[in-house]
């Protein structure tokens, strides 16, 4: 019964889990991690520019065409993307893989309860490492984001190709819209990865009264 009644409680933690998975996953395509805006800039770079982990994009509102958005994919073999940059899609790609296979294994340890298996050694493992797996995902995310935002307070340039027509440094520039939900994404992890953990550990550490002998 109680081993049931933990099950719950982990496929409770495992819903935060896969919220927080999805939103981080949202966020690698998104390119609103920093916000550039190039106001003295002469055209065709004056506008905004949103830089983000995997594209950046250009919106020129004084176009004679309009609003003109203009997108460009980054690569690994791309030199001019900056170390933090590089260093921050390797984490998302990491926490993104980890998440996945934290999954995997609350699945596995769900099923065997559910099941009935008491081999309860093997069903702790298996939740205490997804649970270890989603903190470390987590952990992953919010350095990327704690990283990002360094960069934009001390008003880091980047050096695209001409072709982009972004300056090196932009007039002023801030976080993005997709950095909170970055932010939300690294705590739900981390949030159901302690939990999967601690539901995992309470009922070992429960204090039974003891029985006095007449």
């Amino acid at each position: 019964m109680a081993m049931l009644k933990n099950a719950n409680c982990q496929a409770a933690s495992f819903s935060l889990n896969i919220l927080g998975w999805i939103l981080s996953m949202i966020c690698m395509g998104l390119a609103e991690w920093r916000v550039w805006y190039m106001e003295s800039s002469s055209a065709p770079s004056r506008g905004l520019a949103c830089i983000g982990m995997w594209r950046v994009c250009t919106y020129q509102h004084n176009s004679p065409h309009g609003r003109v958005i203009a997108c460009h994919r980054y690569s690994y073999s791309d030199t001019y993307l900056p170390l933090d940059i590089r260093i921050a899609q390797n984490l998302l790609l990491a926490a993104s893989l980890l998440g996945l296979l934290g999954k995997v294994l609350t699945v596995k340890g769900l099923l065997r309860v559910y099941a009935g298996h008491r081999q309860k050694n093997t069903i702790c493992n298996l939740f205490c490492a997804s649970g270890v797996l989603s903190i470390i995902a987590g952990a992953f995310i919010f350095t990327a984001v704690i990283w990002n935002h360094h960069s934009v307070l001390n008003e880091e340039g980047i050096r695209f190709p001409p072709s982009f027509h972004i300056p090196f440094r932009p007039d002023r520039q801030e976080t993005g819209t997709t950095v909170p939900v970055a932010a939300l994404a690294a705590f739900l992890m981390l949030l159901s990865g302690l939990l999967t953990i601690s539901f995992q550990l309470h009922p070992n550490n429960q204090v039974y009264p003891e029985v006095s002998q007449v």
